[in-house]
């Protein structure tokens, strides 16, 4: 289970968003998992998405669109020549149209009429795809082939609006969304049964929460025979059909998929000094050992400082611009902490709260710790 807590701390100008359990401002609740389905847990095998992706134009932009460049102007062509009209790419000029990447993702089992959101964006140097409509266009999968046909008219949730150097900008006015903008052409194959068997594809690779999701299938089914659930690997599980679901396998994945167990969880550091963040897991221990913390503050100021000659002064006097620079350096008195043999994350969190430690210096905390053996987890470094 992990324990996350957010909690907003400021050093310096410089504001640190901190989620994380080592530090949380609340008692970490106690180290008993809560149940989880499987469902949450795993996917069948073979019921995954798939990826569309298509080529096309985005018209109707007001003088907002690509600045003629050549491959808008070759696709415009060649879509005009679809309807008959025959003009050459060096020719044509326009403004209101954009070359764009459609992106779509086709869930499994979607038949022939089902419709899909898509996502519209920008290739060239369109400033904005306000108000703009697609045309027609294919989606292809992977293997080459159209699965879908988009068209609609875009949404793009902001606006650009001004000239030159005064314009206004709100969100990403060059992506936008078509809502059911896509309608399925032709059905992806999808099997997820074979012989009588099927595959549990774990998103979480990890040998225990297998053995227990293999134990309280089987449980589940104590009057099969045989064992319906073998666990192959850390993140796959064989499953057998009884015979009781051989007519009805939607009927076998749904109990399955409410079989709850007690994930097993490694313990963890996730640490991001960009953005401040840092997640634990509550299996985190720390051995016995001592900290040293101190800060150590370096401010640079330069301020103009422009000097005018008196009125007295010769003619040849001019103004004179200085930039004196100032110099402060402040280094807080470190001090050597020991530390305790702390078992638990409730017990880490409230020993380092009474540090009053910073995030950033947290993260150094930590992975001197790891160096020294004294942090038993794994440090992961976004």
């Amino acid at each position: 289970m992990t324990l996350i807590k957010n909690m907003n701390r400021l050093t310096g100008n410089m504001g640190w968003v901190l989620i994380m359990a080592l530090a949380g401002l609340i008692p970490a609740a106690p180290d008993s998992s809560a149940a989880v389905r499987i469902k949450d847990l795993a996917t069948i095998a073979g019921a995954r998405d798939n990826q569309l992706v298509g080529y096309g134009l985005v018209t109707g932009l007001n003088n907002q669109g690509d600045k003629n460049l050549i491959y808008t102007m070759q696709s415009l062509s060649s879509m005009l020549r679809n309807y008959g009209v025959t003009l050459p790419a060096n020719n044509m000029q326009s403004k209101n149209v954009a070359a764009v990447i459609i992106t779509a993702q086709i869930p499994p089992f979607a038949k022939p009429g089902t419709k899909l959101d898509i996502t519209v964006s920008s290739i060239g140097d369109a400033k904005s795809l306000q108000g703009g409509i697609l045309p027609q266009t294919p989606l292809f999968g992977a293997d080459g082939v159209v699965y879908a046909v988009a068209q609609g008219q875009l949404t793009i949730g902001g606006f650009t609006s001004g000239q030159n150097n005064a314009t206004l900008v709100k969100n990403h006015p060059t992506v936008g969304r078509i809502a059911n903008g896509a309608i399925v052409e032709k059905q992806i194959p999808t099997q997820i049964e074979t012989n009588g068997a099927m595959q549990l594809l774990f998103r979480q690779a990890d040998f225990t929460s297998i053995s227990r999701a293999a134990t309280a299938i089987n449980q589940r089914f104590p009057d099969a025979g045989a064992p319906v659930a073998q666990a192959i690997n850390s993140s796959t599980i064989n499953l057998r059909i009884p015979s009781d679901y051989w007519r009805n396998t939607i009927a076998f994945i749904e109990v399955i998929e409410a079989v709850t167990i007690d994930p097993d969880v490694r313990a963890r550091v996730i640490v991001n000094e960009r953005t401040g963040t840092i997640v634990a897991t509550s299996s985190v221990q720390i051995s016995a050992c001592a900290i040293s913390h101190g800060n150590l503050t370096i401010s640079v100021a330069t301020t103009p400082d422009v000097s005018q000659p008196n009125p007295l002064a010769p003619n040849s006097a001019q103004t004179v611009v200085t930039n004196p620079t100032q110099v402060n350096i402040n280094e807080n008195e470190a001090t050597l902490i020991p530390t305790p043999d702390l078992p638990t994350v409730e017990e880490v969190a409230q020993y380092l709260n009474s540090l009053g430690v910073s995030p950033r210096d947290m993260i150094s905390i930590f992975q001197a710790m790891k160096e020294a053996g004294a942090l038993h987890a794994e440090i992961v470094v976004q």
